[in-house]
């Protein structure tokens, strides 16, 4: 699905955002809720405003886990198999939300990204990311 040069790229770009993942995070999040008002459903034991503790903890969170994941894309299935447990047995968190946060995160690293966020490290990102949600979906059913 993804050739080695994407592969060096994504990790580039999650290596880039790990220092401002709080940041990135809590941006793609917020812009998530704002955009698709269901998603906070998931959230309404947590304060999800604007630069709120928990939304920026959670935001490092995903960063963090989309970091390992483009680190260890060979076994992304392995790798991620304790997060599409709990996302899937414990959160129960439908898997088209993982769907509307991508979309999310990709404006968000077009933002922070400017030009070097280019046709090919937006279609590299895209197949990541569809791939990691198919692998956190993996469980739901």
């Amino acid at each position: 699905m993804l050739s080695n040069t994407e592969k060096e790229l994504i990790i580039q770009i999650w290596e880039k955002m790990l220092p401002v993942a709080e940041e990135i995070g809590s941006e793609a999040l917020l812009r998530m809720f704002t955009t698709f008002p269901k998603t906070k459903t998931y959230f309404s034991h947590l304060d999800i405003s604007a630069r709120s503790e928990h939304l920026r903890c959670h935001g490092k969170k995903i960063v963090e886990a989309l970091a390992e994941g483009a680190r260890n894309i060979s076994t992304l299935t392995t790798t991620l198999a304790p997060l599409s447990r709990f996302h899937a047995y414990q959160l129960r968190i439908h898997p088209t939300n993982f769907k509307l946060f991508n979309h999310c995160i990709i404006v968000t690293l077009a933002c922070h990204m400017g030009d070097n966020f280019t046709p090919v490290a937006h279609a590299a990102i895209d197949k990541f990311l569809s791939a990691f949600s198919a692998v956190l979906a993996e469980k739901f059913r």
